[in-house]
């Protein structure tokens, strides 16, 4: 089975790049040139996406590729497929790697087991169950990315394939 999808560095030092672009090639056994173009969010820093298309499990191979330089900022998702769901990544340095099933539409789909134990959490008293359901949808990571999100200008321009 195949999938495709998208890797989006957000921001990462100059020095790191052509190692970025080493462990991708690594992933998908072909050499990769990415277009890095500077991130007005983090002055110093360079930004850039790559559309990929790979076996299922290819997201999280990239993740685990890229989740060991502290100094990156990224973002993997994979399309779900037949027999297989979506999946997302998010990394920085201060909040580690957050990982998410996404369904078709692209909604997070969350395990029963991993609400249960939340909402266990929070009945013992041991954390809001605001926080908890906040942590399991990735919004801290979310709110961290966001204003590395916005390339500025000379961003790619990506056209949907597809409107559902």
């Amino acid at each position: 089975m195949t999938t495709r999808g998208v890797l989006y560095v957000h921001s990462a030092p100059r020095a790191l790049c052509p190692h970025v672009e080493w462990a991708v090639a690594g992933v998908l056994g072909a050499r990769v040139s990415l277009d890095w173009i500077r991130q007005p969010a983090a002055p110093g820093t360079w930004r850039s996406e790559f559309s990929w298309q790979g076996s299922v499990g290819t997201a999280s191979k990239l993740a685990s590729a890229l989740r060991g330089w502290q100094m990156l900022r990224f973002e993997v998702t994979a399309e779900p497929c037949a027999g297989a769901e979506g999946e997302r990544y998010s990394a920085t340095p201060e909040l580690g790697i957050f990982h998410a099933v996404t369904g078709l539409h692209g909604d997070i789909l969350i395990p029963e087991d991993r609400l249960r134990a939340a909402l266990a959490r929070s009945q013992g008293g041991e954390s809001d169950l605001a926080a908890e359901l906040a942590k399991l949808l990735g919004k801290p990571w979310d709110d961290e990315l966001e204003p590395f999100r916005y390339a500025g200008e000379g961003a790619p321009v990506r056209w949907l394939h597809q409107v559902v």
